[in-house]
C-alpha cells in the first residue's frame, strides 16, 4: 500500500520544494503513487530523477518500484519536455485521410528543427475522425491538417 509516511525522514532535507508540497498533499492516502507522479509532472512538466528517491522514501518503496512505475507508463516524462508538444493521430480514420504522410511530414520537420523546440508523438484518436486528419498542438486539437497548414500551426506556436 502506498501509504505517505508523515514523519521527518518522509523526504530527504536536499528534497524538491514542489515535490515536498505534492508529498504532504497526499500524507496519509493509500495508492498515491500515481497520483503523486501525475501531480508532479504536471507541476514541473517531468519527473526528475532527484524525485525519485524522495517519492520512494515517503512511500517506503525501493526507488526501483517508483522507477518502474514511471518507465511502465508512456505519459510520463523523465526529461524536461520540448517547448512545443506535437501529437498527430495515427489511428484508421486518420490513415485513411493522409495521415501516414502527415505523420512523416511530422517526423522530418521536427528532426529538422532543434532539440527541444518540438516534440512528436503518435496518439490513438483525438475524437476528430469526421474531420481526419488530425493533429493536438500543445493541447489544442486541430482539424483537416495538411503539411502545410502543420507547418503554419508549428510557426505560431513558436511564435506564441
Amino acid at each position: 500500500m502506498d501509504t505517505i509516511r508523515s514523519d521527518a525522514d518522509a523526504a530527504p532535507h536536499d528534497a524538491h520544494p514542489l515535490v515536498r508540497d505534492i508529498l504532504a498533499r497526499h500524507a496519509g492516502r493509500p495508492g498515491a503513487l500515481l497520483p503523486i507522479l501525475h501531480d508532479v509532472q504536471d507541476a514541473l512538466g517531468w519527473i526528475p530523477e532527484p524525485a525519485v528517491p524522495q517519492i520512494a522514501a515517503a512511500l517506503q518503496r525501493s526507488r526501483a518500484e517508483v522507477h518502474g512505475v514511471i518507465s511502465f507508463y508512456g505519459h510520463f516524462r523523465t526529461t524536461p519536455p520540448a517547448r512545443t508538444q506535437l501529437e498527430v493521430c495515427r489511428a484508421e480514420s486518420c490513415q485513411a485521410c493522409g495521415g501516414n504522410a502527415l505523420y512523416e511530414h511530422a517526423r522530418a520537420r521536427v528532426a529538422a528543427g532543434d532539440p527541444g523546440e518540438v516534440s512528436l508523438a503518435p496518439v490513438y484518436c483525438l475524437g476528430l475522425c469526421a474531420q481526419s486528419p488530425a493533429v493536438m498542438i500543445d493541447g489544442r486539437p486541430h482539424a483537416r491538417v495538411t503539411p502545410e497548414k502543420l507547418d503554419a500551426l508549428l510557426a505560431a506556436a513558436r511564435e506564441a
